[in-house]
């Protein structure tokens, strides 16, 4: 990555592009006036695209202006070309949240700390950008952005997705945009028109030309700028007298590569081979070539020729006139010719101010395999590391392998490079570099290492059925060879299973815990790994001796002396340990917790399912405005991180509120993509929101069908062939998850109400196992309100009145509602009619309060049952604000500032205020202080503690 200095190459005039520069205009005035654009103008090789980024630069007149070009050869250097963009405004680096600004520092290597994850970096430079802006509008233009390093074409097209209120124009320059931009606007850059490209080339003769050989050149360059102006260079008057004829198989950019070729060949050999030696270095420093063309004899008066013919300029910085003259003069070098350029330029480089470009030019230089420079490769590789540069990380790897002569250092960097490129998302690369490491040989434990990558690339690739059978088999191949590591991924296995569902593709939740039982006792005392794994392998296997020991999980999760580390690693283990004792105080208390932590230290690869599974135990609580707020936080996730998680939030919301149109797509949308992708565990899910759905409209058949799947999502816990437990047999090995555990309360309720009683009663023990082992109130009431749902007389009324007091002592509003509801349909049966109006105008009043549509018309009918009219009561929406609006409110609300704000919805802190200002003209406020009332007066709860 290098800065473009000077005006090398750059036409006094932009020939003809008049809607392009219309476009760019727009872009311009538009920042000017406070708003903020992205666009990717995209195009062949020498189409124009520099040229009009060039008319954007001189165009941009009272915008602060920031300018880079990616370099081909560079884009092994983490965050190098992020580095050149920033290091102007790297002044404002304290006026960050701490968590960006560390991210950031560690990134472009200005202190040390934790691997920053790279989504929070990216974070921190919308931050920065944003403040920069603050002062005076600001353009960013990024040129040849398909040669940036990945780290910094993740961080940047992060920021082009997320501008909004910021005065910020952020523009690339690019051949073939790859995913990192990705939905950005764009203007496609094609060919001049004939008018403008005859004009074009005349310009770049220097004699007169045949109008039939004019002809055929303009017809052959297809108004490509760059061929016109550069093919006929080197040739001589008597050859563009006598034609034009290339071979037409030549593609276009070969064309003017050769004209290149040519130029440069006609240079004096000195000349010639500084600028190889120039077009070796991408980094453009003028006093690294110079001082490395010193080493090869290269003289200072070699520059005079290459500038005059405007090949190339040699002050501040070392640049050439365009990026393809730089390749050609790269690959007009001979091997060995190059091979010296990298070794002047690796000792003219100083290993303590550049470390990393000097192990890059030394492994260019050898002309075969050298430990010390593979040795000096890997270093460079734990440092990208460091810096949160992965994709870096995996490109010095996989070179340090080649160079690599001792055949055991060789599998354990392609290891290591395989690992390296899976947390970067490289899952093909990946997956290719573990083939060969098998190729070659492996001890038992390196052998055994490939198994468990392999199925961690599987797993984290989204292919949900394939994974539990391939770290099933690793963790096995571990056991006598790595205790610790087996047990850790036993634990893999168990949630690779735990979201495979009953779609497990072999390797299902039963055989995994079975093995991991297996496994020889812990140390004593035993680490969190040993605990987590212990308690719940024995949940699948004994429910009520798994327990206590889950208890102590829980506690030891809820100890203020817990790392972040294992906090960050085995919380999700310690929320399913809550989740499964219906402990939803705990289990809401972990995720707030984590939720925090994840967006502090920025673990945003967590972060979907952390809120996720916040978002069910919000909208469990019936504040159906803060999981609408979480939904919106999720999808910001999302979007910025590319995850593909399943809608949980959103089926939960959709489900309670019981409206049936929004809701159905959605259920219907979730099984499909999850099914495709083997991910059992949203399939049984949204199998769980439809019982819920359709209980609320009083559709039993329909619910009893979803809860009856949900409930049956884990086959290897009770065979083969997906058949429930029996009645006389009900099996501790009959929980398969949380998902269909909670999945039994709906069952009973549908089967209770559409006559198959049979089924209820085989469920009630499944559910009772659970419940009494957790020993909560909202356990121990969900199942006194389903045991009353099967019960007669005295009975029946006692077990109401225990889940009403139970479920009275829980958060649980819609829970506690529904109780209510039933109570009230069972004492109008019993014709209590004065009793049951209570009951039903209680649920009705709770359920209609917090949205939960389905659920209060059920009640409203049965009240209109006992002879009590009861006008049908609206549900009142959110308010007029909008998803984003509202979840910005709630946390301003909860004393949340701008930066906090912007930090968890990935937005700046000018984006958060502009929204804030919008919400206070809707609702008629002046100030913070005014919005928890109004928001409580449009529907909402208090925000989330």
């Amino acid at each position: 990555m290098t800065a473009r200095p000077g005006r090398l190459g750059r036409a006094t005039k932009l020939t003809g592009r008049r809607s392009e520069r219309h476009v760019l205009d727009r872009l311009i005035d538009a920042v000017r006036a406070g708003e903020s654009r992205a666009l990717m103008v995209r195009g062949d090789p020498g189409v124009g695209k520099t040229a009009l980024l060039d008319y954007l630069v001189d165009h941009a007149a009272g915008c602060r202006v920031l300018r880079v070009v990616g370099v081909q050869s560079e884009m092994e250097l983490a965050f190098a070309g992020l580095h050149q963009l920033c290091a102007p405004m790297l002044v404002g680096l304290e006026r960050l949240p701490v968590p960006q600004r560390q991210a950031l520092q560690t990134a472009f290597g200005l202190s040390h700390g934790p691997a920053p994850d790279r989504f929070l970096v990216a974070l921190a430079v919308l931050s920065l950008l944003s403040e920069a802006a603050g002062e005076q509008p600001l353009v960013c233009v990024v040129d040849d952005q398909q040669w940036l390093d990945r780290a910094s074409a993740q961080a940047l097209g992060f920021v082009a997705r997320r501008l909004a209120a910021d005065p910020i124009g952020l523009v690339f320059g690019t051949r073939v945009p790859g995913e990192e931009l990705a939905g950005l606007p764009e203007l496609h850059v094609a060919g001049l028109q004939d008018d403008d490209a005859r004009a074009l080339l005349d310009s770049a003769l220097t004699g007169p030309l045949d109008a039939r050989v004019r002809d055929q050149i303009l017809a052959e360059t297809r108004g490509n700028p760059l061929a016109l102006l550069e093919l006929p260079r080197g040739l001589t008057p008597a050859q563009l007298a006598g034609g034009f004829g290339l071979p037409g198989a030549v593609s276009l950019s070969t064309r003017i590569e050769e004209s290149f070729r040519r130029q440069l060949d006609a240079l004096a050999p000195e000349t010639r081979r500084l600028l190889q030696l120039a077009a070796a270095d991408p980094s453009g420093d003028s006093s690294l070539v110079w001082r490395a063309a010193g080493r090869l004899g290269i003289p200072p008066q070699a520059a005079t020729a290459a500038v005059e013919a405007g090949l190339a300029e040699f002050g501040a910085r070392a640049c050439f006139r365009h990026p393809l003259l730089r390749s050609v003069a790269y690959r007009s070098a001979s091997v060995q010719d190059r091979r010296a350029a990298h070794l002047a330029l690796a000792e003219a480089t100083d290993p303590q101010v550049d470390p990393d470009r000097r192990a890059w030019h030394r492994a260019q230089a050898v002309a075969g395999p050298d430990d010390e420079v593979a040795a000096d490769l890997e270093r460079s590789a734990g440092r990208a590391q460091a810096r949160g540069g992965l994709a870096a990380a995996a490109a010095f790897l996989a070179r340090a392998v080649l160079l690599t002569v001792d055949p055991v250092r060789r599998a354990e960097r392609l290891l290591a490079a395989a690992q390296a490129n899976l947390h970067a998302g490289a899952f093909g690369t990946a997956l290719e570099l573990l083939a060969t490491a098998e190729a070659g040989p492996l001890d038992e434990l390196q052998s055994a290492r490939v198994d468990l990558l392999r199925g961690q690339v599987t797993f984290a690739s989204g292919l949900g059925s394939e994974a539990p059978p391939l770290l099933l088999k690793a963790a096995k191949r571990l056991e006598p060879l790595n205790l610790g590591l087996a047990r850790e991924t036993y634990l893999t296995a168990w949630m690779a299973a735990l979201f495979a569902g009953g779609l497990a593709a072999g390797g299902d939740m039963l055989e995994v815990c079975r093995a991991a039982r297996a496994l020889p006792p812990a140390a004593h005392p035993p680490g969190t790994a040993e605990q987590v794994l212990d308690g719940l392998t024995l949940l699948v296997t004994d429910t009520a001796a798994a327990a206590p020991r889950l208890r102590r999980v829980i506690s030891a999760f809820a100890d203020p002396d817990m790392t972040i580390e294992e906090e960050l690693r085995w919380g999700f283990f310690a929320q399913v340990a809550a989740a499964a004792l219906w402990d939803h105080d705990a289990w809401r208390v972990m995720l707030l917790r984590q939720v925090r932590l994840g967006y502090d230290v920025g673990a945003l690869d967590q972060l979907t399912i952390m809120l996720s599974g916040l978002g069910l135990a919000t909208t469990w609580t019936g504040d159906f405005a803060a999981a609408a707020s979480l939904v919106t936080e999720v999808d910001a996730v999302c979007e910025a991180t590319g995850s593909r998680a399943a809608p949980y939030t959103a089926m939960s919301l959709a489900s309670l509120r019981g409206n049936q149109a929004e809701a159905v797509p959605l259920f219907e949308a979730t099984i499909a993509q999850a099914t495709a992708g083997g991910q059992g565990h949203a399939v049984a899910y949204a199998n769980w929101m439809t019982a819920i759905l359709y209980n609320g409209l009083a559709r039993y058949e329909q619910a009893l069908a979803a809860a009856r799947q949900a409930s049956e999502d884990a086959p290897g816990l009770y065979g083969r062939d997906h058949t429930t437990c029996t009645k006389t047999a009900p099996s501790a090995t009959c929980w398969g998850g949380h998902v269909s555990m909670w999945a039994l309360p709906e069952l009973i309720e549908a089967a209770a109400r559409s006559g198959n009683t049979d089924l209820a009663w085989d469920a009630l023990p499944r559910l009772a196992e659970s419940t009494q082992a957790g020993g909560t109130d909202f356990g121990l009431g969900i199942e006194a309100r389903s045991r009353a749902l099967l019960s007669k007389g005295e009975t029946a009324e006692s077990l109401y009145g225990e889940a009403i007091d139970r479920l009275g002592r829980t958060q649980l509003r819609p829970e506690l509602a529904r109780a209510h509801l039933l109570y009230g349909e069972w004492l109008r049966r019993e014709n209590r009619r004065a009793d049951a109006r209570a009951q039903l105008r209680t649920a009705h009043d709770m359920l209609a309060t917090m949205g939960a549509q389905a659920f209060a018309e059920r009640a409203r009918r049965e009240l209109l049952a006992t002879g009590e009219t009861v006008r049908k009561r609206a549900i009142e929406t959110v308010s007029t604000l909008t998803a984003q609006e509202a979840a910005i409110a709630r946390l301003a609300c909860d004393g949340h500032t701008n930066l906090e704000i912007g930090a968890q919805l990935f937005l700046s802190a000018r984006t958060v205020e502009w929204h804030l200002r919008k919400v206070f003209g809707k609702l008629g406020l002046n100030s913070r202080r005014e919005l928890k009332a109004a928001l409580a007066q449009l529907g909402h709860a208090d925000p989330p503690a």
